[in-house]
């Protein structure tokens, strides 16, 4: 993504550096999903950073076809992590491991369009393992979500109040799974610590109805959110603000000039 971008600025002539994380911030605003109240307290934030909530509404979705008659009823584990986890058959095969030791839960994994099933080994019998599948539909039906910990699906999962256990990679995703682990709404391992036991230990901890009780105080709170009018509500009054200061530049730059001519006069 980051090539991506740093090949449009290029091509528009936008002098960037996205090696530098503070190259695209704003002064005028800086505006984050993440909810204040799954943040780490903070005891002074910058000037012009806005907490506002998820920026999705979930509008918009192509529809995705899976086959709901493999659902057993069983209390589902919903997997998701093809985002960077896709190519790491390692991991997949951990998971499956770890949850072939609950045969009392189903599992729905999707592995992306990149990796063979086949390559993964035996399946499980209480696994149903897809290229993608309806994140959204699955988490309204999960008793845990498994992810890497991208914001997105932490947040996704939360808004339906499902706890989480994080397996976080790169990028931001440690920093959300320890925000995780904070909030009590779930618990995370390193990617170096990973292993069948270790996995099966924390989907047994999240068994705990503290977890769901937290993750459901976060139901709440994100449902009285709408990230999307709060952020442009925040970038209408940013540019705003900003359009006034240039009107008030202009006029001084005027009335110096009115009094450079009048003085020329004199």
């Amino acid at each position: 993504m980051v090539a991506i971008a740093q090949a449009y600025a290029d091509r528009n002539e936008l002098d960037i550096d996205l090696s530098n994380p503070a190259a695209t911030s704003c002064e005028l605003a800086t505006i984050t999903q993440t909810p204040k109240e799954f943040d780490f307290p903070i005891p002074e934030l910058p000037p012009g950073f806005h907490y506002a909530g998820p920026l999705h509404d979930n509008e918009g979705r192509e529809p995705i076809p899976f086959s709901w008659e493999k659902r057993t009823g069983k209390p589902l584990i919903y997997a998701s992590t093809v985002t960077l986890v896709n190519g790491l058959k390692s991991v997949y095969r951990t998971i499956l491991e770890a949850v072939s030791e609950f045969p009392e839960m189903q599992m729905v994994l999707p592995v992306g369009r990149n990796v063979d099933p086949n390559d993964l080994g035996p399946l499980p019998a209480n696994t149903i393992v897809v290229p993608i599948a309806p994140q959204i539909e699955l988490l309204k039906r999960a008793t845990l979500c498994m992810t890497h910990a991208g914001l997105n699906t932490t947040l996704e999962a939360l808004a339906q109040g499902v706890p989480l256990v994080a397996i976080p990679i790169g990028y931001d995703q440690p920093g959300v799974a320890n925000r995780i682990a904070y909030h009590g709404v779930g618990e995370f391992v390193e990617l170096s610590e990973l292993s069948k036991q270790r996995l099966s230990e924390l989907i047994a901890v999240i068994s705990n109805p503290s977890y769901r009780d937290k993750a459901r105080w976060f139901q709440n709170v994100l449902r009285e959110r709408r990230g999307l009018d709060v952020a442009a509500d925040i970038i209408e009054h940013a540019f705003g603000v900003a359009k006034r200061i240039s009107g008030l530049i202009e006029e001084s730059l005027g009335a110096t000039e009115k009094v450079s001519v009048a003085a020329g006069q004199v």
